[in-house]
């Protein structure tokens, strides 16, 4: 049984008020993260803190995002119903479900094996239908692309080619582009070599790692 209290929907509520506050104006977004019951995806120890606008550990040293966080990256990918999206980092899988409460049709990859099942399992659990593939998030999903949308979760020191090749035109790519701090970066790729860029404010993230880890 899924437990979603009315406290638990009261608490999101005014997570989403302060969100807002912060300057997040899509209905879409703020509406999903109303929907999606954040405290299924943190360890049981900070269940208490799942509505305060703050990053937490999950384990295999990485973390569920900031909610401003998931709700800037999401706003900044322009969600439309039926978007291809991939997810690179599915981690805990909360952004994954803020997408599909979207409308958005999620392919996510996760390099830590670990993380790859147990996400999986709840977000299947509460209904989630998402594709999942465990691999190198560098190298994303050439044989499923191209993508509407694609949304990195992790700090890249740079916005890896392979991924800009698996947009489509029209397409939009959004990154935390830095080593130490991040600044979030929206790709929208205007034509097959040609790209605009924009920076949308700083962040911090965990770094973007190649390769699977066992």
């Amino acid at each position: 049984m899924i437990n979603d209290t009315y406290r638990h929907k009261g608490l999101r509520k005014i997570l989403v008020d302060e969100i807002k506050k912060h300057g997040i104006v899509d209905e879409n977004v703020l509406s999903a993260i109303n929907k999606v019951p954040r405290h299924l995806f943190m360890e049981s120890g900070f269940i208490e803190f799942a509505y305060k606008d703050s990053a937490f550990p999950i384990g295999s040293g990485q973390t569920i995002s900031q909610p401003y966080t998931v709700a800037v990256q999401s706003e900044l990918l322009e969600i439309k119903k039926g978007d291809k999206v991939l997810e690179v980092g599915t981690g805990s899988g909360y952004q994954a479900a803020v997408l599909f409460e979207m409308g958005a049709k999620i392919f996510t990859i996760e390099r830590q094996h670990n993380l790859f099942l147990k996400s999986q399992i709840l977000l299947k659990k509460l209904g989630y239908k998402l594709q999942f593939f465990f691999g190198d998030g560098y190298k994303g999903l050439p044989t499923y692309g191209p993508f509407d949308k694609i949304i990195i979760t992790a700090g890249a020191p740079f916005i890896p080619e392979e991924l800009k090749l698996q947009l489509k035109i029209g397409g939009i790519l959004v990154i935390p582009v830095g080593e130490n701090s991040q600044k979030m970066t929206k790709l929208v790729k205007v034509s097959e070599n040609e790209y605009k860029t924009t920076e949308h404010g700083d962040f911090s993230f965990v770094p973007f790692l190649k390769g699977k880890s066992k």
